[in-house]
């Protein structure tokens, strides 16, 4: 069972910048669309950000131009690097397959406020 832990989240004022990291344990991890999920207070998850296998990348419209997406298959991990953050960006995020397929892991939360 592949194990997720999401860190580097924490409280920034509008506009500023956080990179978040995925570590993923298990398998064949190299071969699979990974994604980053959010889910903001009394809201479903949504998924921001997809990264193929080949390093192709998508993003919801409302993170476009602001939100960048890596991986790196040696260290088994994710990340997601945010700019010009706004309020609404506010949530706990999580990363996973796209679909999901591993198990969730804590998240980390994200908080912009002033």
């Amino acid at each position: 069972q592949v194990q997720l832990v999401e860190s580097g989240g924490g409280e920034v004022q509008p506009g500023g910048s956080l990179t978040l990291s995925c570590a993923a344990s298990g398998n064949f991890f190299s071969i699979y669309v990974l994604g980053w999920y959010r889910q903001a207070p009394g809201k479903q998850r949504e998924l921001v950000a997809t990264i193929t296998a080949g390093l192709k990348t998508n993003y919801v419209d409302s993170v476009k131009g602001r939100f960048t997406i890596s991986r790196d298959n040696v260290k088994q991990t994710v990340s997601l690097h945010m700019n010009s953050l706004k309020p609404e960006d506010t949530a706990v995020y999580y990363c996973n397959t796209d679909p999901s397929q591993w198990r969730w892991g804590q998240g980390t939360l994200v908080t912009v406020s002033s």
